[in-house]
């Protein structure tokens, strides 16, 4: 069924009615976290996309705060994780225990069964729990034992990991990468800001209050509202060259990208990236998609999705070099 100018109407009208929830949650955020707005609209994609969210930078830069103050603006349920080498899928996921006074086994179950799961430096845990991570965030359920329990809605795991010190860590497999809708880099106040942090965490910045502005229905109600976000067949294609260019740069007229990348954008960076497309207009409380929505949203979507070869490494080539000379040669409709 085609979209007319009248659906796009109402469904600019429906955006700019939902749009003070957004501003609300913003506003509650910004009472402890300093700067970083780039940070604060990546977690809301993901919150409006149900897409999860991995942020990567040093340490200090405010993101597990940033996450944990998020979820004390919704009501919704929260549970953090820290990630570390000895810690095992039942410690994530739960496990059965036995219960002597009933005489049979029971289920315990593990911190997943949250609305808000912050996974706190995700790279520091083996592989075993990694899996375990996989079908929660995937499938949207957990299996313990023989039983399955589905994951109640929404579900998002934010993760953290820190790209410095690699010593005991565990680079996550390319199959859990691309479960992540976005991979955010997360950088350094500017001096002005900092100064603002530096005033605050010495006046007591833990005596502020964030009030819940926001619940479940609040966020499924906006999910609906992105997915009907219209989107032209010119941007889909626009979305479809980025991401093939990725895989074939020889064809999209980088040849010299070739021998740099070992392997390009799954098929979930296009779904991804329509999705967040989509979010990032309706955080502008537009009701339509323009092709700088894609430019805005795809480094986060293509950061982690694109090996490079240990020759691009010889030439201290990122992948970021990569999706800025991609963005640069594929023509935007």
């Amino acid at each position: 069924m085609a979209t007319t100018a009248a659906d796009i109407q109402q469904l600019q009208a429906q955006i700019a009615q939902f749009h003070p929830t957004t501003q609300a949650i913003r506003q509650q955020l910004k009472k402890v976290i300093v700067g970083q707005d780039y940070m604060i609209d990546r977690l809301l994609l993901g919150l409006y996309c149900n897409g999860h969210v991995l942020l990567e930078g040093v340490p200090g830069l405010a993101k597990t705060l940033t996450i944990k103050s998020l979820a004390r603006t919704l009501r919704l349920s929260f549970s953090r994780i820290q990630f570390t080498p000895d810690l095992l899928p039942a410690d994530v996921i739960g496990t059965m225990i036995y219960n002597q006074q009933r005489g049979e086994f029971m289920i315990r179950k593990g911190p997943i069964f949250a609305h808000f799961v912050l996974a706190d430096e995700i790279n520091r845990a083996p592989a075993k729990v990694q899996s375990a991570l996989l079908e929660a965030m995937q499938e949207k359920q957990v299996t313990i034992s023989d039983t399955s329990f589905r994951l109640e809605e929404p579900f998002l795991v934010l993760a953290t990991q820190n790209p410095l010190e690699q010593e005991g860590t565990y680079p996550l497999p390319e199959a859990q990468q691309d479960r992540f809708m976005l991979k955010v880099k997360v950088s350094y106040p500017s001096r002005t800001e900092e100064l603002q942090i530096m005033r605050e965490n010495i006046s007591g910045i833990e005596n502020i209050e964030l009030q819940p502005v926001a619940d479940a229905q609040h966020i499924l109600h906006g999910r609906r509202l992105c997915r009907q976000v219209y989107m032209d067949e010119k941007i889909e294609q626009y979305i479809l060259d980025l991401v093939i260019a990725s895989r074939q740069p020889a064809e999209a007229g980088l040849p010299h990208l070739a021998p740099l990348i070992g392997y390009g954008a799954s098929p979930r960076a296009s779904i991804s990236m329509a999705q967040a497309a989509r979010a990032v207009a309706m955080l502008a409380q537009r009701a339509y998609v323009i092709p700088e929505d894609v430019k805005q949203i795809a480094p986060d979507v293509l950061r982690h999705r694109i090996g490079l070869t240990y020759e691009a490494a010889a030439e201290d080539l990122t992948t970021d070099d990569v999706i800025k000379q991609l963005l640069e040669k594929v023509k935007a409709p």
